[in-house]
């Protein structure tokens, strides 16, 4: 997780998984995938179409995906802790942080987010998140957080395109307060 806190009292979250050119690399394995080593059975996959969508992953500009609109979502969070109330000149009212993107297979690419309230007063948080592939945008979600409580910290999701859609990152802002 990368968590990048402007002065203003902006957060940007960006969470991508690292996909270099042609490879991945699974982490938790540290098995690098080309589009030579993947395939079924330790066979690789043709070159020539028809490839499936899981295999076109590794050349997004084979995907026709793109963004139309925003999608505005009112998610249901949950208390996930307490904070201090810190905000002032140097400390953000909110900060948002965005752990991690992962995809729900036969359903829908998902990534947590936290939004933490420094402030004595409530704050009722707005996020843009922009789901990509290779570069290129394949959803724009607005998402409405509820309310959260003076040093509350609320945890709640934003939905990302459908799974078979390729996804390489999503970048979440945090637009109000």
């Amino acid at each position: 997780m990368k968590l990048l806190a402007i002065a203003a009292g902006l957060s940007v979250a960006t969470v991508a998984i690292a996909v270099q050119g042609q490879q991945f690399r699974d982490e938790r394995t540290g098995q690098v995938w080309t589009p030579d080593n993947v395939g079924e059975d330790s066979r690789p996959l043709p070159s020539n179409p028809p490839r499936s969508a899981a295999d076109r992953a590794f050349d997004p500009t084979e995907q026709v995906a793109t963004a139309s609109g925003i999608e505005i979502q009112r998610p249901t969070a949950s208390l996930a802790g307490t904070v201090p109330i810190t905000a002032g000149p140097t400390v953000p009212v909110a900060v948002l942080e965005s752990p991690s993107l992962q995809v729900v297979p036969g359903d829908r690419w998902v990534a947590p987010l936290y939004v933490t309230n420094n402030s004595a007063g409530d704050v009722n948080a707005e996020v843009g998140c922009t789901f990509t592939n290779g570069g290129r945008p394949v959803l724009e979600a607005r998402v409405v957080v509820p309310t959260a409580r003076a040093g509350q910290r609320l945890a709640t999701a934003v939905y990302g395109p459908r799974a078979e859609i390729f996804v390489d990152r999503v970048l979440c802002r945090l637009l109000t307060p």
